[in-house]
């Protein structure tokens, strides 16, 4: 029980802490308002149930690194417990005869609870604090090459530094102080924790013992209010908008679909993302919800790669950016530097592939592949600033309507002496097979397009190909941030889509496969789409494919299957494609980054159609080399620019490892 000057002062502190958190919270509030769009309150209704779960679960921490996870978890499991504990505690000290806590069952159980989870912190703490300060292992910074916020590296070993000692005497003054009152009254069964430690005061001065409880009732509540104002500057503000994230980003169909830009709005001067104001209100959000955690950096290919390209280090520099000029942008003013002048060099903006794997992997739902993509867009469309390779593939879409700038009466050359059925021949297919731009013309993802063609006549699947009537769908465009040109392309695409009214597109390529699935929808073509390797597992479970499973020689061969980043990460197919092979009967053997977790091949993100940036490996050579390691005979993949890089690390291997494609797979064991 506090004294009554002591309550007095506690009141005034507990105003003062109130009234400077409410400050720093009113600026934040100002800036979310600078960034473009309103959240759309109607997904909330739809993510009220399913979030609370994910959050309490800490799913998305246990992705990843688990013990380290594991020691997070427990100390976020015990805080959701010890929000009670810290108001009943003021409550105890401010109302007199406060016998609630103390006389019940429930009162048994709430102590029980603040001792067991006391020392749960404290354990958790103190493992935290060990990895961070004592091992500190290089995935909790970037490498020196990758621009960050001087005073970055620094700031977050405070900060992680301050909130270890908050925590650690907030919790541990506050379990030494019922130490102190146990050792003045009687043990209680219900704090066997907090009664041990209490035996070690029992021949103290009552006197002392009292001076002791109000001091470690000051010191663990009073910390309290010394934090709140100081939470909010502090990369541990996560904890309050990684909810906000969860509950109120804008729904994706996928975690690669961009937003549409609107080029007949005569009042829009310049596109994309330039400076940190023109980021949309979740864009800045993410910042705030960062917690410098670094695993999008660790599942980074370019950063793996040796690349300066640190998904991280970009969160990481707008949330400093936003503390030292957060009150000039609230109060409506121009940020004084461009994004790409302190948050990511141009080098870094086009080392991305575009995989999604940071997003992926983000345990508070953070997007840094659409900002980078958004500031591809500005530097094309604004400043016409970017890789000089990529321009060959622009012409070629511009002019012949395929990055390879292949003529569109050579797009079906690929199959003159096969059957392949076009729109004109067969006008109301079931499934219309679009094909896309590699498979038409790329020398060995041909190969793979002949043999799905042979998958589809052996099995009688009425279908069509649209033929010179096909485009690009504009992914490496877009990806490139060539929204214009993609515009173009899939306003063009969807008339000729619109006028078909197919019932299915299947396509062998996962980035055609989004594109028509995930990124027209909002231009108005609306499709069903699959991919290849989906029907092949439908066609075979419908008893309309055959297959020789009588093997010999190299065809037991074993496989390892490569995940490409647009069908697993992007689209959520993962399963079909080891159906395929598991119906062959081959071992298959998991390569170690697989699923959700699968490595790029380095191709996307327009890459394909420009010189790696500078880095110590080739990501492809990277991937490659994984799939040696298996021991794998035959690397199965299913998208032809996985097949396309995949085969080039191959051959500067000099490797006896086969790559082919799921269909090259299944028609080489037709009967």
């Amino acid at each position: 029980m506090l004294t009554f000057p002591e309550r007095i002062i506690f009141t005034l502190l507990v105003i003062l802490s109130l009234l400077l958190t409410f400050k720093a919270a009113r600026r934040i509030l100002l800036i979310l308002q600078r960034g473009h769009g309103q959240p759309d309150w109607k997904i909330l209704q739809q993510r009220l149930f399913t979030t609370p779960i994910r959050l309490i679960s800490f799913q998305p921490v246990f992705r990843f690194r688990l013990l380290p996870s594991f020691f997070h978890a427990m100390v976020g499991w015990s805080f959701l417990f010890f929000i009670f504990v810290n108001i009943g505690d003021v409550l105890q000290a401010f109302i007199p005869n406060y016998q609630f806590l103390w006389e019940t069952k429930i009162g048994g159980l709430y102590r029980l609870g603040a001792d067991f989870f006391s020392v749960t912190i404290l354990i958790g703490m103190a493992a935290l604090i060990f990895r961070r300060f004592i091992i500190r292992p290089a995935t909790l910074s970037a490498r020196s090459d990758v621009l960050l916020h001087p005073k970055a590296r620094f700031g977050i070993m405070r900060d992680s530094a301050i909130v270890g000692i908050f925590i650690t005497f907030h919790v541990g003054s506050r379990f030494v102080g019922e130490s102190f009152k146990l050792a003045q009254h009687e043990l209680d069964p219900w704090q066997p924790f907090a009664s041990a430690l209490s035996k070690l005061w029992l021949d103290w001065n009552t006197a002392v013992l009292t001076i002791g409880e109000h001091l470690t009732f000051w010191v663990s509540i009073g910390l309290i209010l010394a934090f709140l104002p100081y939470f909010l500057y502090s990369k541990h503000i996560h904890i309050f908008f990684a909810p906000i994230n969860f509950l109120l980003k804008p729904y994706r169909r996928s975690i690669g679909e961009l937003s549409r830009l609107d080029f007949s709005d005569e009042n829009v001067e310049t596109f994309g993302v330039s400076r940190l104001e023109d980021l949309g209100w979740e864009q800045l959000v993410d910042s705030y919800a960062c917690i410098m955690c670094y695993r999008c950096q660790q599942v980074c290919p370019a950063y793996n790669t040796g690349k300066v390209l640190s998904p991280a280090a970009l969160e990481i520099n707008k949330r400093y950016f936003l503390n030292y000029y957060g009150k000039d942008i609230a109060r409506g003013e121009n940020s004084p530097q461009s994004l790409v002048e302190f948050a990511i060099p141009p080098e870094a903006i086009w080392a991305c592939t575009a995989c999604g794997a940071c997003i992926d992997i983000c345990p508070v739902n953070n997007e840094p592949m659409r900002d980078i993509l958004d500031i591809r867009r500005a530097l094309v469309l604004n400043e016409n600033a970017f890789p000089q390779q990529i321009q060959a593939a622009f012409r070629g879409m511009e002019r012949n309507v395929n990055p390879w700038n292949i003529p569109p009466t050579e797009r079906l050359k690929w199959a003159e002496d096969i059957v392949v059925p076009t729109i004109d021949e067969n006008p109301t297919p079931d499934i219309l097979w679009w094909v896309g731009c590699a498979p038409a013309t790329d020398v060995r993802a041909q190969k793979a397009a002949r043999a799905f063609a042979t998958i589809l006549n052996k099995a009688q699947v009425n279908y069509a190909v649209l033929g010179k009537s096909e485009q690009c769908t504009g992914d490496s465009a877009r990806r490139a941030g060539n929204e214009y040109l993609f515009n173009e392309l899939a306003t063009a695409n969807i008339d000729t889509l619109n006028s078909l009214k197919p019932d299915r597109i299947v396509t062998t390529c996962p980035h055609c496969l989004h594109t028509l699935k995930n990124e027209y929808p909002a231009f108005g073509g609306n499709y069903k789409v699959i991919h290849h390797s989906q029907l092949i597992s439908e066609l075979i479970a419908g008893g309309k494919l055959e297959l020789n499973r009588q093997f010999d020689g190299d065809n037991s061969s074993r496989i390892t299957y490569h995940d490409p980043c647009y069908l697993s990460r992007h689209n959520h197919i993962i399963d079909d494609p080891r159906t395929d092979i598991e119906l062959l009967g081959l071992p298959l053997t998991e390569l170690p980054r697989h699923g959700l977790k699968s490595f790029c091949c380095g191709a996307g993100g327009a890459q394909m159609w420009k010189e790696e940036e500078h880095g110590l490996e080739r990501i492809n050579m990277n991937r490659f080399k994984e799939a040696e390691s298996t021991g794998a005979d035959v690397l199965a993949v299913g998208c032809p620019f996985c097949m396309i890089m995949l085969t080039d690390a191959r051959k500067t291997a000099s490797s006896e490892m086969q790559v082919l494609d799921i269909a090259e797979l299944v028609a080489s064991r037709l009967e």
